[in-house]
């Protein structure tokens, strides 16, 4: 897989519970990188799972190096990103759902983006050259009415805030995931008002995405928590505390809080 010369790639995979799949999905990128001609690891943020999904990753890290377990308590998938990104070591940092709905070979695409175009490349399952599979129609129908709740009431430019593969630079991770706060599934667009706000380029990427029936998202149940965030979210946008980009100062130490809570959790890990 060959995209560019002297970057640093890391993969951000958030996981609760993905004893299942996550040895499989691990392998499926291990093999798609291999060859490529830049550095690249892949960060597996343990959100507390009650499962043998921590173990799973261990052993495999044991074995390469390039393979890291983030050890996090249960907080929820926004918590569990925002300790990944800020933890990572990447020029580029991709945020990976650990299902792999989309294959793996669409990742060039992101980083050509970055590398031309904009700071944050966010996938889209929207648009001329995006496929979606498999999904059921109330499932793609209720999608497209969130999201015309999230353009009118934050962004009203992008048509996928809530597609799980999204890539940022390290100054454009530092930045907005040092300003993050929720812990829920409405993380995608505090993120993306965060990095809007802050001025960094925002581009979307059309990608092929494939439907799990095991999706972790429970549309009725889930909606109305991603509602309630939403308006939190349009609340601290209008009131400005997203504006400001956060400090070099904080950016370090926010990085380095998680990166020290990163290596107790692998020593944790490890005894």
């Amino acid at each position: 897989m060959a995209l560019m010369h002297g970057f640093r790639l890391s993969i951000v995979i958030p996981a609760y519970n993905e004893a299942k799949r996550i040895w499989s999905s691990l392998d499926t990128i291990r093999r798609a990188m291999h060859g490529s001609r830049f550095d690249w690891d892949v960060r597996v943020v343990d959100d507390g799972s009650r499962d043998e999904t921590a173990a799973i990753v261990e052993r495999l890290a044991r074995v390469d190096r390039r393979v890291t377990l983030q050890r996090e308590p249960h907080r929820g998938k926004g918590g569990a990103v925002r300790a990944g990104m800020l933890a990572a070591r990447g020029d580029l940092r991709f945020l990976c759902d650990a299902d792999l709905s989309m294959p793996m070979r669409e990742l060039s695409r992101f980083v050509d983006k970055t590398a031309r175009e904009c700071d944050v490349a966010i996938g889209s399952r929207e648009g001329e050259s995006a496929r979606r599979v498999g999904e059921p129609f109330y499932r793609h129908a209720m999608g497209r009415v969130f999201n015309a709740f999230v353009r009118k009431a934050v962004l009203p430019d992008v048509q996928d805030t809530q597609c799980g593969f999204k890539m940022f630079t390290a100054h454009a991770a530092r930045s907005v995931f040092s300003a993050a706060t929720l812990d829920g599934w409405a993380f995608d667009i505090e993120a993306l008002v965060i990095a809007r706000s802050q001025g960094w380029r925002i581009c979307e990427v059309p990608i092929e995405w494939h439907y799990g029936e095991d999706s972790r998202v429970r549309p009725f149940r889930d909606s109305y928590r991603m509602l309630r965030d939403l308006w939190t979210i349009r609340a601290k946008s209008r009131g400005g505390a997203y504006r400001a980009p956060a400090s070099a100062a904080s950016w370090a130490s926010a990085a380095e809080e998680y990166a020290s809570r990163a290596r107790r959790g692998r020593s944790s890990g490890s005894r």
